[in-house]
Protein backbone atom coordinates (compact mmCIF):
# COMPACT_ATOMS: atom_id res chain seq x y z
CA UNK A 1 0.00 0.00 0.00
CA UNK A 2 0.87 3.11 -0.71
CA UNK A 3 0.86 5.63 1.89
CA UNK A 4 0.64 9.55 1.09
CA UNK A 5 0.85 13.00 2.61
CA UNK A 6 -0.94 15.95 1.03
CA UNK A 7 0.46 19.43 1.62
CA UNK A 8 -2.61 21.85 0.44
CA UNK A 9 -4.29 24.85 1.67
CA UNK A 10 -7.27 24.81 -0.35
CA UNK A 11 -9.86 22.28 0.68
CA UNK A 12 -11.66 21.17 -3.03
CA UNK A 13 -7.78 20.89 -4.58
CA UNK A 14 -6.79 18.95 -1.54
CA UNK A 15 -10.42 16.79 -1.84
CA UNK A 16 -9.54 16.53 -6.11
CA UNK A 17 -5.76 15.58 -5.57
CA UNK A 18 -7.47 12.28 -3.35
CA UNK A 19 -9.75 11.71 -5.40
CA UNK A 20 -7.65 11.05 -8.41
CA UNK A 21 -5.03 9.21 -6.40
CA UNK A 22 -7.80 6.31 -5.77
CA UNK A 23 -9.14 6.60 -9.05
CA UNK A 24 -4.75 5.76 -10.06
CA UNK A 25 -4.20 2.94 -7.51
CA UNK A 26 -7.07 2.34 -4.81
CA UNK A 27 -4.82 0.79 -2.86
CA UNK A 28 -3.17 4.45 -2.09
CA UNK A 29 -4.13 5.48 0.99
CA UNK A 30 -4.14 9.59 2.04
CA UNK A 31 -2.98 9.12 5.79
CA UNK A 32 -2.83 13.36 6.85
CA UNK A 33 -3.43 16.15 4.71
CA UNK A 34 -1.55 19.46 6.47
CA UNK A 35 -3.05 22.83 5.45
CA UNK A 36 -0.15 25.60 6.96
CA UNK A 37 3.76 25.78 7.20
CA UNK A 38 3.59 25.46 10.67
CA UNK A 39 1.30 22.29 11.13
CA UNK A 40 3.56 20.81 8.26
CA UNK A 41 6.35 21.76 10.17
CA UNK A 42 5.02 20.37 13.35
CA UNK A 43 4.15 16.82 11.55
CA UNK A 44 7.80 16.62 9.87
CA UNK A 45 8.94 17.06 13.15
CA UNK A 46 8.24 13.62 14.50
CA UNK A 47 8.57 10.13 12.68
CA UNK A 48 6.26 10.06 9.54
CA UNK A 49 5.24 6.57 7.95
CA UNK A 50 5.03 7.47 4.17
CA UNK A 51 5.98 7.73 0.98
CA UNK A 52 5.28 10.48 -1.07
CA UNK A 53 4.25 13.87 -0.01
CA UNK A 54 2.46 16.15 -2.21
CA UNK A 55 3.07 19.31 -1.58
CA UNK A 56 1.62 22.97 -2.26
CA UNK A 57 4.53 25.75 -2.96
CA UNK A 58 2.21 28.54 -1.90
CA UNK A 59 0.50 27.88 1.65
CA UNK A 60 -1.91 30.09 3.48
CA UNK A 61 0.36 31.17 5.68
CA UNK A 62 3.81 31.33 3.60
CA UNK A 63 6.22 29.94 1.06
CA UNK A 64 6.73 25.63 1.75
CA UNK A 65 10.34 26.10 1.22
CA UNK A 66 10.20 27.73 5.06
CA UNK A 67 9.02 24.42 6.44
CA UNK A 68 12.74 22.72 4.92
CA UNK A 69 14.29 25.69 6.66
CA UNK A 70 12.99 24.11 9.77
CA UNK A 71 12.91 20.59 9.24
CA UNK A 72 14.58 17.88 7.13
CA UNK A 73 12.07 15.75 4.63
CA UNK A 74 13.54 12.22 3.34
CA UNK A 75 10.02 11.98 1.86
CA UNK A 76 10.07 12.15 -1.69
CA UNK A 77 8.71 14.94 -2.53
CA UNK A 78 6.19 16.01 -5.55
CA UNK A 79 5.19 20.02 -5.70
CA UNK A 80 2.01 21.22 -6.99
CA UNK A 81 1.93 24.55 -8.22
CA UNK A 82 -0.04 27.22 -9.91
CA UNK A 83 3.18 28.91 -11.03
CA UNK A 84 3.73 29.68 -14.46
CA UNK A 85 6.18 27.60 -16.77
CA UNK A 86 8.88 30.49 -16.64
CA UNK A 87 8.71 30.37 -12.45
CA UNK A 88 9.52 26.51 -12.80
CA UNK A 89 12.82 26.29 -14.63
CA UNK A 90 14.85 26.12 -11.34
CA UNK A 91 12.72 23.01 -10.68
CA UNK A 92 13.45 21.31 -14.31
CA UNK A 93 17.02 22.06 -14.07
CA UNK A 94 17.00 20.65 -10.60
CA UNK A 95 15.03 17.73 -11.75
CA UNK A 96 12.16 18.36 -9.27
CA UNK A 97 9.23 16.52 -9.75
CA UNK A 98 5.91 18.87 -10.07
CA UNK A 99 2.71 18.86 -11.01
CA UNK A 100 1.54 22.50 -12.81
CA UNK A 101 -2.29 23.05 -11.66
CA UNK A 102 -4.62 22.39 -12.91
CA UNK A 103 -2.94 18.83 -13.80
CA UNK A 104 -4.95 15.86 -15.27
CA UNK A 105 -4.84 12.30 -13.88
CA UNK A 106 -2.59 11.00 -16.55
CA UNK A 107 -0.09 13.97 -15.37
CA UNK A 108 -0.53 12.51 -11.81
CA UNK A 109 0.03 9.20 -12.74
CA UNK A 110 3.50 10.09 -14.98
CA UNK A 111 5.08 11.98 -11.99
CA UNK A 112 3.95 8.93 -9.19
CA UNK A 113 5.20 6.46 -11.96
CA UNK A 114 8.62 8.41 -12.66
CA UNK A 115 9.55 8.81 -8.80
CA UNK A 116 8.77 4.95 -8.20
CA UNK A 117 11.43 4.16 -10.93
CA UNK A 118 13.93 6.02 -9.09
CA UNK A 119 16.39 3.79 -7.18
CA UNK A 120 17.03 4.83 -3.55
CA UNK A 121 20.31 6.65 -4.38
CA UNK A 122 18.94 8.22 -7.52
CA UNK A 123 16.04 9.43 -4.68
CA UNK A 124 19.14 10.76 -2.28
CA UNK A 125 20.57 12.65 -5.51
CA UNK A 126 17.20 14.06 -6.11
CA UNK A 127 16.83 15.00 -2.46
CA UNK A 128 20.27 16.91 -2.54
CA UNK A 129 19.56 18.72 -5.67
CA UNK A 130 16.32 19.95 -4.23
CA UNK A 131 18.06 21.25 -0.95
CA UNK A 132 20.33 23.10 -2.99
CA UNK A 133 17.54 24.51 -5.54
CA UNK A 134 15.68 25.52 -1.94
CA UNK A 135 18.87 27.47 -0.56
CA UNK A 136 19.30 29.31 -4.01
CA UNK A 137 15.64 30.39 -4.00
CA UNK A 138 15.95 32.01 -0.46
CA UNK A 139 19.31 33.65 -1.51
CA UNK A 140 17.08 34.96 -4.45
CA UNK A 141 14.02 35.58 -3.17
CA UNK A 142 15.77 38.63 -2.00
CA UNK A 143 16.31 40.20 -5.75
CA UNK A 144 13.27 39.56 -6.39
CA UNK A 145 10.21 38.33 -4.16
CA UNK A 146 7.11 36.23 -5.06
CA UNK A 147 3.96 37.56 -3.56
CA UNK A 148 0.30 37.06 -3.57
CA UNK A 149 -1.92 39.91 -5.68
CA UNK A 150 -5.72 38.47 -5.27
CA UNK A 151 -5.71 34.84 -7.03
CA UNK A 152 -2.46 35.86 -8.47
CA UNK A 153 1.65 35.36 -7.50
CA UNK A 154 3.46 38.00 -8.92
CA UNK A 155 7.19 39.10 -8.76
CA UNK A 156 8.18 42.15 -7.15
CA UNK A 157 11.80 43.44 -7.55
CA UNK A 158 13.17 44.10 -3.81
CA UNK A 159 14.60 47.12 -5.39
CA UNK A 160 11.39 48.90 -5.40
CA UNK A 161 9.94 48.20 -2.46
CA UNK A 162 10.27 51.16 0.02
CA UNK A 163 9.56 49.43 3.13
CA UNK A 164 8.38 46.71 5.32
CA UNK A 165 6.44 47.28 8.18
CA UNK A 166 4.60 44.17 10.88
CA UNK A 167 1.49 44.63 12.67
CA UNK A 168 -0.49 41.84 14.51
CA UNK A 169 1.96 39.26 13.04
CA UNK A 170 1.69 40.14 9.78
CA UNK A 171 4.46 41.61 7.47
CA UNK A 172 3.61 43.98 4.28
CA UNK A 173 5.73 45.49 1.69
CA UNK A 174 5.22 48.67 0.62
CA UNK A 175 6.70 49.43 -3.34
CA UNK A 176 7.87 52.76 -4.27
CA UNK A 177 4.85 53.25 -6.30
CA UNK A 178 2.61 52.99 -2.82
CA UNK A 179 1.47 49.09 -3.54
CA UNK A 180 1.48 47.25 -0.89
CA UNK A 181 1.38 43.13 -0.69
CA UNK A 182 1.21 40.55 2.29
CA UNK A 183 5.01 38.82 2.69
CA UNK A 184 5.23 35.24 4.45
CA UNK A 185 8.46 36.44 6.15
CA UNK A 186 9.26 37.62 9.23
CA UNK A 187 11.27 40.89 9.90
CA UNK A 188 13.33 38.72 12.11
CA UNK A 189 14.07 36.93 8.48
CA UNK A 190 13.95 39.63 6.35
CA UNK A 191 16.73 41.52 8.15
CA UNK A 192 19.03 38.48 7.66
CA UNK A 193 18.41 38.35 3.98
CA UNK A 194 18.06 41.94 2.71
CA UNK A 195 21.10 44.00 1.54
CA UNK A 196 22.48 46.43 4.45
CA UNK A 197 23.64 48.95 1.93
CA UNK A 198 20.27 49.48 1.00
CA UNK A 199 17.72 48.69 3.85
CA UNK A 200 17.70 49.46 7.49
CA UNK A 201 16.15 47.94 10.23
CA UNK A 202 14.40 51.41 11.75
CA UNK A 203 12.52 49.66 15.15
CA UNK A 204 10.28 46.29 15.73
CA UNK A 205 8.01 47.85 13.06
CA UNK A 206 9.65 48.98 10.02
CA UNK A 207 12.79 48.01 7.39
CA UNK A 208 13.50 50.82 5.21
CA UNK A 209 14.98 50.95 2.22
CA UNK A 210 17.33 54.18 1.52
CA UNK A 211 15.47 54.73 -1.42
CA UNK A 212 12.66 55.52 0.07
CA UNK A 213 13.95 58.10 2.61
CA UNK A 214 12.87 61.62 1.95
CA UNK A 215 14.01 63.63 4.71
CA UNK A 216 14.67 63.44 8.60
CA UNK A 217 13.54 65.56 11.71
CA UNK A 218 15.17 65.59 14.58
CA UNK A 219 12.84 64.00 17.06
CA UNK A 220 11.77 64.06 20.93
CA UNK A 221 14.33 62.77 23.14
CA UNK A 222 17.28 63.05 20.53
CA UNK A 223 15.49 60.42 18.31
CA UNK A 224 15.19 60.54 14.98
CA UNK A 225 11.46 60.82 12.62
CA UNK A 226 11.62 59.52 9.22
CA UNK A 227 9.69 60.65 6.14
CA UNK A 228 9.37 58.23 3.35
CA UNK A 229 8.36 59.29 -0.28
CA UNK A 230 5.30 57.14 0.24
CA UNK A 231 2.77 57.00 3.15
CA UNK A 232 3.39 54.91 5.86
CA UNK A 233 0.87 53.26 8.46
CA UNK A 234 2.88 55.08 11.20
CA UNK A 235 5.23 57.55 12.43
CA UNK A 236 8.72 56.14 11.98
CA UNK A 237 10.96 56.59 14.47
CA UNK A 238 14.37 56.10 15.27
CA UNK A 239 15.88 55.46 19.07
CA UNK A 240 18.24 57.67 20.38
CA UNK A 241 20.55 54.25 21.05
CA UNK A 242 20.27 53.34 17.03
CA UNK A 243 20.91 56.96 15.51
CA UNK A 244 24.62 56.58 15.24
CA UNK A 245 24.04 53.94 13.14
CA UNK A 246 21.29 54.84 11.14
CA UNK A 247 23.54 58.21 10.52
CA UNK A 248 26.46 55.78 9.43
CA UNK A 249 23.81 53.76 7.41
CA UNK A 250 22.78 56.77 4.97
CA UNK A 251 25.83 58.60 4.90
CA UNK A 252 28.03 55.03 3.64
CA UNK A 253 24.75 54.39 1.73
CA UNK A 254 24.93 58.33 -0.16
CA UNK A 255 28.63 58.37 -1.01
CA UNK A 256 28.17 54.72 -2.77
Amino acid sequence: MRRVIIVEDETAAAVNLRSMLRAIDSDIEVVDVLESVEEAVDYFSKEVDAEIVFMDIHLADGDSFRIFERVDISIPIIFTTAYDEYALQAFKVNSIDYLLKPFKEDDLRRAIDKLQRLTVGEQNESRERRNKMLLEHTEEAMQTMLVRYKDKIIPVCVDDVAFFYTFSERVTLTTLDGVSYPVDKTLEALTQQLSTGEFFRANRQFIVSRRAVKDIAVWFGSRLALNLTVETPERIIISKARVPEFKQWMQSAHRS
